[in-house]
This record gives C-alpha cells, sequence and structure tokens, in this order.
C-alpha cells in the first residue's frame, strides 16, 4: 500500500509541477510517447483496430497499471526486505521518465516534473520508515499518515490537471478567422439525404475522427507560431500567424481518411478547410526541380512526407487554419496544419505544424516508413453501409444508405447486393466535388430470414472497388462492406 502510495504521490506531484509551463508534462505521457514511438506496426494496427479513437486513453491506462504493479513491489523491497532497494526502484522509475522526457522535442527542461515527483514518492517512503510507537498507536498513525498523503496526492493531482491549460490558455478566440476570397456556395440540399443514422455530409467538429502520435495535445497560441518552409527551395521562407491571416484564404470541401480505417471503419469525415493554397507558398520559396517529397513537421517532432506533385497539380492542398468555419480545434492542429486531398492522412495531414521540408524520398524517411508503412498512399475507393446497422432486425420497407469515397477522383457509381443477388445500382447525393464523398441510398423491402447486404462503389476514373480483403497495413485496407440484419416475419 505504500509503494502503491508513493507512486501516485509521484505522478500526482509531477502533473502539478507540469501545469505551471506548458512545455511541461507528467512522465506517463512522457513514457507513453516513447512507446509509441517504439511501437512496432502491428501493435499501433491492433490498437486503433481495437480501441479506435480511444487509444491513447487505453495506452495510458496500461502504463497506469504498469505503474501500480512497479510501485507495489518498490514498497515490498523497502519494507520487507531495505528501504535502499524500494528508494532504488523508485530511482529507476524516476530515470525512465528523465530519458523519456528528455528524448523529446522540448529538451532537459522537461525532465522538471518527474525528477519533482520522483522526490516526492521517494520522500513517502522515507516518511512511512519512521518509527511509530506502540502496536495500537502503529495503527493510528499509519492511517493518520496514508490518509494525509493520499489528500495531497488527490489535491496535487487533481489541482495539477485543473490548472493545466489555464494558467497558460490557448487563444483560439482571439484567432478569428479572416474572410475568404471567394466562399463556397452552401452545400447543395441533395448532396444530403438527411437520414437516420446516415452519416451528415458535413462530419461536426466535435465528431471528426482523430488519430495521432499526441497522447497529449501541443497547445500553442497564435502569437508564438511560426512556419519554416526550407529544403531544397531557392528562398527559405518563415511565416507567422499574422502572416498567414493576411494572406489570400480559400475554402475547399475535403473528406479525410485515416489509412487505419477498416473496411466499414469510421476513421473518416469531411469538413470545410480554410487557409492558404500550398502551391502558391511553394511557387513563392522557389523549388528544385529534383525534390520530390514534401515534409510537415509538427512541433512535437512527428513528420509526414508526399509527393511534391500532390501539392502542385492544382488540387486543394491547403495550410489550413480553419474547419467548419472555426479556427481549428486544438486537437485538429490549431494554429495551422496541412490538408492534401486524396491521400491518406498519415503521409500528408500533419497537425500543429512548425516546418515544412522541400527534399528527395531517397533521403529522407517519415515517421511511419521506417516503422513499415509505406511511403506512397493515395487514397482507395470504398464504400460503407452506415444503415441498418448489423444485427438490426428490421421489417417492412426500408432505406439502406451509407457513403463512398475516392478523393481526387470522385465517385460514379455504388451498388448494392442482398444475400447472392443481382448487383441494385444506389441513388446518389448530389457530388459536390471530386474530393468529398457521397451518401448513397437504395430502398429494400425486407423479407423474412437473416440477410448479408453488401456494397461496393465505382469511382470516376473507371476503376471499381476492390473486393479482395486487406489489412490497412502497409497503404490502407481493401474490401467490400458487409452488414448482416435480420428480416422478421412480421
Amino acid at each position: 500500500m505504500i509503494g502503491i502510495l508513493a507512486g501516485v504521490t509521484a505522478i500526482a506531484v509531477s502533473e502539478l509541477v507540469a501545469a505551471f509551463d506548458p512545455r511541461l508534462r507528467n512522465p506517463l505521457f512522457e513514457v507513453g510517447d516513447r512507446v509509441i514511438d517504439a511501437a512496432p506496426p502491428w501493435l499501433k494496427d491492433f490498437a486503433i483496430a481495437t480501441f479506435g479513437t480511444n487509444d491513447k486513453i487505453a495506452l495510458l491506462i496500461g502504463i497506469g497499471i504498469f505503474l501500480i504493479g512497479i510501485s507495489a513491489v518498490t514498497g515490498v523491497l523497502a519494507f520487507r526486505v531495505r528501504m535502499v532497494f524500494g528508494l532504488i526502484g523508485i530511482g529507476l522509475f524516476t530515470a525512465v521518465g528523465v530519458i523519456s522526457a528528455v528524448a523529446g522535442p522540448v529538451g532537459s527542461i522537461a525532465a522538471v516534473p518527474t525528477l519533482i515527483g520522483g522526490m516526492a514518492g521517494a520522500a513517502v517512503l522515507v516518511w512511512f520508515d519512521r518509527p511509530m510507537g506502540a502496536e495500537v498507536e502503529d495503527r493510528r498513525v499509519f492511517i493518520t499518515r496514508f490518509g494525509l498523503v493520499l489528500g495531497g496526492a488527490m489535491v496535487a493531482g487533481v489541482g495539477g490537471r485543473l490548472l493545466t491549460g489555464r494558467l497558460f490558455p490557448v487563444n483560439i478566440a482571439g484567432a478569428a478567422l479572416p474572410a475568404v476570397a471567394n466562399p463556397l456556395p452552401q452545400l447543395p440540399a441533395a448532396a444530403d439525404f438527411g437520414l437516420p443514422g446516415l452519416a451528415p455530409f458535413r462530419t461536426p467538429n466535435a465528431d471528426f475522427y482523430r488519430i495521432d502520435t499526441a497522447l497529449s495535445v501541443p497547445r500553442i497560441n497564435s502569437d508564438d507560431f511560426s512556419l519554416r518552409i526550407h529544403g531544397m527551395v531557392d528562398r527559405e521562407l518563415t511565416l507567422s500567424y499574422e502572416d498567414l491571416v493576411r494572406r489570400v484564404q480559400v475554402e475547399s470541401d475535403i473528406t479525410m481518411t485515416c489509412v487505419s480505417n477498416e473496411v466499414g471503419g469510421q476513421l473518416v469525415g469531411t469538413a470545410r478547410w480554410q487557409g492558404i493554397r500550398l502551391d502558391e507558398l511553394l511557387a513563392e520559396v522557389g523549388l528544385d526541380p529534383s525534390a520530390d517529397q514534401v515534409v510537415g513537421r509538427s512541433v512535437d517532432d512527428y513528420t509526414c512526407g508526399f509527393p511534391v506533385s500532390a501539392a502542385i497539380d492544382g488540387r486543394d492542398a491547403l495550410v489550413a487554419i480553419g474547419m467548419n468555419g472555426e479556427p481549428l480545434p486544438i486537437e485538429h492542429g490549431f494554429p495551422a496544419r496541412l490538408i492534401v486531398p486524396g491521400l491518406y492522412g498519415y503521409v500528408s495531414a500533419t497537425k500543429w505544424l512548425k516546418e515544412i521540408e522541400i527534399t528527395r524520398f531517397d533521403a529522407f524517411d517519415q515517421y511511419w516508413v521506417p516503422r513499415g508503412w509505406a511511403n506512397q498512399a493515395p487514397i482507395k475507393t470504398s464504400s460503407r453501409i452506415d444503415t441498418p446497422g448489423a444485427f438490426a432486425n428490421l421489417n417492412g420497407d426500408v432505406v439502406i444508405a451509407g457513403v463512398a469515397w475516392a478523393q481526387t477522383r470522385g465517385i460514379e457509381e455504388v451498388e448494392v447486393r442482398i444475400d447472392n443477388g443481382p448487383w441494385q445500382l444506389a441513388e446518389l447525393g448530389a457530388e459536390v466535388n471530386d474530393t468529398t464523398w457521397r451518401q448513397w441510398k437504395l430502398p429494400w423491402a425486407v423479407t423474412p430470414g437473416r440477410h448479408t447486404i453488401t456494397c461496393r462503389a465505382l469511382d470516376s476514373s473507371g476503376d471499381a472497388q476492390t473486393g479482395d480483403r486487406a489489412r490497412p497495413m502497409p497503404d490502407g485496407a481493401t474490401g467490400w462492406h458487409s452488414v448482416v440484419v435480420m428480416g422478421d416475419a412480421a
């Protein structure tokens, strides 16, 4: 119990210390980031497939459980063997946190919360090792000390968590979006069928999927933001947030997809993005003709890399500062991020952007390439059934509906098959552009029994969605989506 209390105290005090500097974090996050960096690709794939957007929470819970176990062992060593062994245990765990913190982008100062937390944990062990007196008094003193330390740890941990982000708030409200030069029209009514259970054409910011490697979201004020464009260019360029705001603003409806999205998965969404055209920025700095890769680097040193051609071929590749009419949410990259239509996010969608480097694929591998993922990742033609849901009980006339996407090519057709019957052409929602998904629907008179509903799409280039099943690694999942439903006899 004392060992666990010492471990909890160390983390709680670290949390409180970290709240006083926006660069600092408690050791759970520092160790967690190193775990993510070292995790093999299959483990990352498994985590997202199993936990979805809760993968980071699952990782932190796992690290917390491991910490409790180590703390318990430390307590046993301290009070059943010798105190020095318990202190060594805390010292080793503190060292792991320090090494993890120093290995991050902030540097040595990031180790401060871990060091202070480790000293607090060691102090708890030492305090409980002091003589207490007679047996009955021992119990009373133990309970008193335990209660005091536990209460203090709770105050420190909860207080630190409440203070985080409040002492140094990110002023998104002060980063109001500038006017767009040529605003897009409202979405055509026919683009969204408005059916219950069907994903809306435009995904609300709060519901937009988030997959990244950041355990704690970087918090950057617009006043502290700078974007450096460098590498194989004629002249480097550094832009402040105000520089971005003053430039010509464009907006574009774009569907984004995560490469970890399984067949039928939810890691896809559409938003109206606002920002500055990437091709204009690259024209301004002047590209070396031999350069073939654009690398985006975030403030936590995460990197994405995609072909130069995707940045300058006319598609709406953006340095985005707005999402659905609002400044970027912190979780989605505030102050600025990259958006490149037609490419999976892991090669293109750098959040919390600080650098754009022009280089070559044979000179630099972005974050995921050494981990077994492809360095070229165009989004594959895909479709999904949203309603009815799997194992639904149905009767009468229903509407089968879903979404399909093939960014930069557009969706031409969606077909639906009931059991082993013929493929039937679904009705498509209006096409907004070739970088967004399209809704589709098909009426169906339900018959009794068990049924399998399957969908497939055809893009405007004439390529049909393949029925061959493949997992997301190395360059995106493939296969037709199916759901099993039950038709009632009534």
